[in-house]
């Protein structure tokens, strides 16, 4: 078999949908997607539910369980399921580091907090997961429970944060009595707040630090009444950009993080969650001043990166994934090239390869990171991907690579603003890329790939009481396209029912490469 590059193009956020309404994929100027889609093989494949990992098939799909499963080439347990299967049979709390947690807070008197996103949007975090951590905690003899609340608006309807405090407040009543006082204590909008992810904007974390930590900033007597009131000073804020919060009593906060507390980062997902374990597990950090660093008892859900063992404690052990593709590459001494924007670019390499941050060889992987803007997406939603495309061109007009990858964010950052007419721009800037990396493909005698990791831009609105059209800023339940470019041998799809677990051995079989036993098959 003549040896001949292959190119994967993952086009983030962007699903097939047959419905026109909100839908800004349909709705943008996509000449070489709709050339591509009418003239070469194709297929929609699942990228959410259990084809990546998850609980059910009303489970949207995410990048990071998607990369995971393109890049292993299997179907691993994920994210909230790991924790439901952890709490159903009892293994969270049997766990050492929930003993550490609670023992600490009933041997000093002192407070266990819980951060996270709240909402059961299922992707980076689940309220009853939260619900059954503050319930057992009770039961366990601590005390004083504090909440510091991140507030969605991505994952689930943009302003529905009122909902998911009232039944958290609900908890709380009821669980608190003479032995037992919880409270929520502090939070914001999750992209203003805590949840950075990449190192992208340091101050974020800091804000989230001041806020949680020292109780500093503006202060309310809830959070129903900060959500209230920031909605009335910020008409049409979404639920993510809200600003930040403390609840105070008589002009105190009423859930500092103090010395001998413990504190759980309750999200699942890794990504949002790494900075916030740095400034509380390093002794060396240099990103913001934090003050006196209070000694607590720390925990993620999971382990949010192994190879930095961060953070060094955690309640769930995180799915050990093995015989990833880049491991058989290397095998056969394939040379990969992986390049995407600062807000992809740990998908194309950590999660690509099965949650691990180091190269499994340094010679035959080269990973290239184009720095994203600033901005929020929807002021400039062609974003990088222009950049991208460059970086891309010439890794593949070196001929120093046999199998290329590169991820395009803009239909699910942009996506994610809620703008329609942005994402409409985003999907086409994308488009126009394509373009030229056909042409690139065509010059060098490669075979092109192109998918998604799951939707997004193809479903913007979402219809309330009354059939008033509401943003739509989550990810979506539809499939994927999956697309095979050659103009120079016919391939054929096989008949099947396919997810991204499935893209892997597609790429081995046409690199002339066995795949593993435990992958799933090829569709070629």
């Amino acid at each position: 078999m003549e040896k001949r590059p292959v190119v994967l193009v993952v086009m983030d956020g962007i699903g097939i949908n047959e419905d026109d309404y909100g839908n800004a994929v349909k709705a943008a100027n996509t000449p070489t997607l709709d050339m591509l889609m009418s003239n070469y093989p194709n297929i929609a494949i699942k990228a959410h539910g259990t084809a990546v990992g998850l609980p059910s098939d009303d489970d949207m799909g995410n990048s990071e369980v998607g990369h995971n499963a393109l890049g292993c080439g299997q179907i691993y347990s994920q994210g909230a399921k790991l924790v439901n299967e952890s709490i159903a049979n009892g293994k969270l709390y049997s766990s050492d580091t929930w003993h550490k947690l609670t023992g600490n807070c009933v041997e000093h008197g002192s407070t266990l907090h819980f951060i996270g996103l709240l909402s059961d949007g299922n992707v980076h975090s689940h309220i009853e997961h939260l619900k059954s951590m503050i319930t057992r905690a009770k039961e366990d003899h601590v005390k004083q429970v504090r909440v510091h609340v991140l507030l969605d608006g991505r994952d689930v309807l943009a302003t529905s944060a009122l909902e998911y405090v009232d039944d958290l407040e609900k908890l709380l009543r009821t669980l608190s009595d003479e032995a037992f006082d919880g409270r929520i204590a502090s939070g914001g909008g999750r992209m203003k707040v805590t949840m950075d992810r990449y190192e992208a904007n340091w101050d974020m974390v800091r804000l989230g630090w001041e806020t949680h930590v020292l109780g500093k900033g503006r202060q309310f007597d809830n959070a129903s009444d900060a959500i209230s009131v920031y909605r009335d000073e910020l008409p049409g804020v979404i639920d993510q950009d809200l600003p930040a919060f403390v609840i105070a009593e008589n002009g105190n906060p009423v859930g500092t993080i103090n010395d001998n507390d413990s504190v759980v980062l309750f999200n699942f997902r890794g990504d949002r969650a790494i900075e916030l374990s740095m400034a509380f597990d390093y002794d060396h950090f240099d990103k913001f001043d934090r003050g006196p660093r209070p000694n607590v008892v720390y925990c993620g859900m999971l382990q949010y990166d192994g190879d930095l063992n961060l953070p060094k404690n955690y309640l769930v052990t995180p799915p050990d994934i093995q015989n990833t593709l880049s491991e058989l590459l290397v095998k056969n001494n394939i040379r990969q090239y992986a390049v995407s924007e600062t807000q992809k670019y740990g998908h194309v390499t950590y999660f690509w390869n099965g949650n691990k941050s180091e190269k499994f060889d340094e010679a035959l992987e080269s990973f290239e990171e184009i720095p994203s803007d600033r901005v929020s997406f929807d002021e400039r939603p062609w974003m990088k991907a222009a950049e991208v495309t460059d970086k891309l061109i010439a890794a593949l007009e070196s001929g120093n690579y046999d199998f290329l990858r590169a991820n395009y964010p803009n239909g699910d950052m942009v996506g994610h603003t809620g703008s329609f007419n942005a994402t409409r721009i985003a999907v086409e800037a994308v488009d126009l890329c394509l373009t030229r990396v056909l042409r690139a493909v065509d010059g060098t005698n490669a075979i092109l790939l192109i998918t998604a990791d799951h939707g997004n831009a193809d479903e913007m609105f979402e219809k309330s009481k009354g059939g008033v059209a509401k943003a739509k800023t989550s990810h979506t339940l539809n499939p994927v396209p999956f697309i095979i470019y050659d103009k120079k041998q016919a391939h054929v799809i096989k008949t099947g029912s396919y997810g991204l677990a499935n893209v892997a051995a597609t790429v081995t079989s046409l690199l002339g490469i066995d795949k593993p036993d435990a992958w799933e098959e090829s569709m070629v």
